[in-house]
């Protein structure tokens, strides 16, 4: 073993007063990440590296959990039933489609569940006339 490891001192941490700072401010904000404690620090006037933050803030083991989906519990399922009269139930939905030209056209299909098919259909569409192919 060389000589100068037996002289080494190590050099004293520099960091305690941030650490301290760090740990600090992350109980009274729980829900502060590194990044949120790091924007804390230097609005309180610390100039600090926000790497050295991120890694003072891991080792101190100050990671904020995840927090865990609330499961909703599945109720049973019931398949639909379908309506006995007419004009009972209505069902609407927008139909996008495109033209061979290249426009688009936006069609509101309205249907009435008991009978299945559309009984009205309206159309968004604002179609031009070119003046080479119209007849006056």
């Amino acid at each position: 073993m060389s000589a100068s490891s037996l002289r080494y001192q190590p050099a004293p941490d520099r960091n305690g007063e941030l650490r301290g700072r760090i740990v600090q401010l992350a109980q009274r904000h729980r829900r502060y990440g590194a990044g949120m404690i790091y924007l804390k620090l230097r609005q309180a006037g610390h100039r600090v590296n926000h790497k050295r933050v991120d890694r003072l803030y891991a080792l101190e083991k100050l990671q904020v959990r995840r927090r865990r989906r609330k499961k909703i519990p599945i109720s049973e399922r019931q398949p639909l039933e379908r309506p006995s009269e007419a004009n009972a139930v209505w069902s609407m939905d927008f139909v996008f489609d495109r033209v061979a030209g290249g426009r688009a056209i936006k069609n509101l299909a309205i249907v009435d569940d008991a009978h299945a098919r559309g009984s009205r259909c309206g159309s968004r569409a604002q179609y031009q006339q070119s003046s080479a192919g119209a007849d006056p």
